[in-house]
C-alpha cells in the first residue's frame, strides 16, 4: 500500500511552499504576537483567495472538489509556516461537521459562504477542563434557543457561526449557531500560551440553535468529527515539527564553538537526529491517516489516534529540542523558536488532549484487533 502524496499534490506543495514563504514569514506571527491581534486579516485573505479554503468542498457548493491529500498537503505547509490565521477552525471543524452531517438546506446556505471566506467558522464543544460528555454538558438546548457556556473557544472572537455541542432532554446534539445575535450571545477573550490564534468564551442565552445531523446523536457526531479533523491536525503538527528541525539545523551549521560548528559536536547531532526519527515516524502514521481519511476508511478512529499522538508528540519534542540547540539565545523574545513551541503546545490540546487521543488509541485498536 502506497501512501505517498501524488506529483500533483507535490507540485501543490511546492505552490503552497512558495506562497507561504513570501506571505507567512515568522515576522507575521510576530506582528500578530506584538499587536494582539487574533489573526493575520490580510494573510487569511491571501489564503481564500488561494481557494485553500474551498479544498473538499464539492464544486456544487461553490468548492474546488478536491480531495482530503491535498488538504493534507495545505495543512502540513501551513503547520510549516505557523500561520497566524483561522484555517484549522473554520475547515477541519466547522467545514467538515456540515459536510459530514448538514442538510442539503444547510449545505446550500453555509458551505459557498465558507468557500468564499465570507464567514469563519469554529468548534464549540468544551465547557471547561476535561473532555465533554452527554451528561457533564451544562448547555442546553429548548425550544430551539440555546443558553450556556462554551471555553475555550478557537477563534471566537472572529468566528460568524459555530457547531455546538449542547443537550437536549438528556442527551447531545451537534447545533448551528450563528454568533452575531446581539445580546445573546457574549464573547470575552482567553488568554493562551500563543496569541497568535485567538481563543475565548462564548456564553449563550436564548440564542437561535439550528439542529445539525440527527437529534441526541451529538457524541457519535462529535467523534467522527474529531477523527477527521485529527488528521489535519497532526499534517499541520508535523509541518511544524519538521520546521523546527529545519530551524535547529540551520543555526547548528552556522553557529561556532571552539573554531567548529556546534552541528560537529556529538550531542547536538543527538539532538537533531532524535527529532528527525520523531519527524519521520510521525509522518509515516499522517500517511496512514490521510489514506483513511480520504477513503473513508473503516480504521479511520485507528489511523487518526495514531496520526495525532505521533504528531503531538514530534511537534512538542521538535520544538522543544529547537530551543535547547540554540541555547540560551532561543529563550529570548529576539529569537523565532518560540513561536514554534507555542504553536505546539497548543494544538496538543485543540481537539482534546494527547491522554485523550491515546485513550482513543486504545479503544480503536482494541476495536480493530477484535
Amino acid at each position: 500500500m502506497n501512501f505517498e502524496f501524488s506529483e500533483e499534490q507535490n507540485l501543490l506543495r511546492e505552490q503552497a511552499q512558495g506562497f507561504l514563504k513570501d506571505n507567512s514569514p515568522p515576522a507575521a506571527a510576530r506582528r500578530v504576537l506584538d499587536s494582539g491581534a487574533d489573526y493575520d486579516e490580510g494573510l487569511w485573505q491571501k489564503i481564500v483567495d488561494m481557494g485553500w479554503t474551498a479544498t473538499v468542498i464539492p464544486e456544487e457548493y461553490g468548492g474546488l472538489g478536491l480531495s482530503y491529500l491535498e488538504l493534507c498537503v495545505i495543512a502540513e505547509e501551513l503547520g510549516r509556516a505557523v500561520a497566524p490565521v483561522p484555517f484549522s477552525s473554520s475547515v477541519y471543524l466547522a467545514t467538515e461537521a456540515i459536510l459530514m452531517a448538514g442538510t442539503d438546506a444547510q449545505k446550500e446556505e453555509w458551505l459557498p459562504k465558507l468557500a468564499a471566506g465570507d464567514v469563519i467558522g469554529t468548534l464549540a464543544m468544551s465547557e471547561g477542563a476535561g473532555r465533554p460528555t452527554a451528561r457533564s454538558l451544562e448547555c442546553e438546548v429548548k425550544d430551539g434557543k440555546l443558553s450556556g457556556t462554551k471555553i475555550p473557544v478557537p477563534d471566537a472572537g472572529i468566528a460568524s457561526v459555530a457547531v455546538v455541542l449542547a443537550k437536549s432532554g438528556k442527551r447531545a446534539s451537534l447545533y448551528l449557531v450563528e454568533l452575531d445575535q446581539g445580546s445573546k450571545t457574549a464573547f470575552k477573550p482567553v488568554n493562551t500560551l500563543d496569541p497568535t490564534r485567538g481563543h475565548g468564551q462564548i456564553r449563550f442565552k436564548n440564542a437561535k440553535a439550528e439542529l445539525l445531523g440527527k437529534a441526541g446523536k451529538g457524541m457519535d457526531l462529535l467523534d467522527a468529527l474529531l477523527d477527521r479533523a485529527a488528521v489535519l491536525f497532526a499534517w499541520e503538527q508535523v509541518g511544524g515539527a519538521q520546521a523546527a528541525l529545519e530551524q535547529a539545523k540551520e543555526y547548528a551549521m552556522g553557529r561556532y564553538a571552539f573554531g567548529r560548528p556546534i552541528a560537529s559536536y556529538q550531542a547536538i547531532k543527538h539532538k537533531l537526529a532524535n527529532m528527525y526519527v520523531k519527524n519521520t515516524l510521525a509522518r509515516s502514521n499522517c500517511y496512514y491517516g490521510a489514506w483513511a481519511l480520504n477513503t473513508d476508511a473503516d480504521e479511520l478512529p485507528l489511523a487518526a489516534a495514531t496520526a495525532r499522538v505521533s504528531a503531538i508528540q514530534a511537534y512538542y519534542f521538535a520544538s522543544k529540542e529547537n530551543i535547547q540547540t540554540h541555547g540560551g539565545m532561543g529563550y529570548t523574545w529576539e529569537f523565532d523558536c518560540q513561536f514554534y513551541y507555542r504553536r505546539s503546545k497548543l494544538l496538543s490540546v485543540a481537539i482534546g488532549s494527547e491522554a485523550m487521543w491515546q485513550d482513543r488509541l486504545i479503544d480503536a485498536y482494541e476495536e480493530h484487533a477484535a
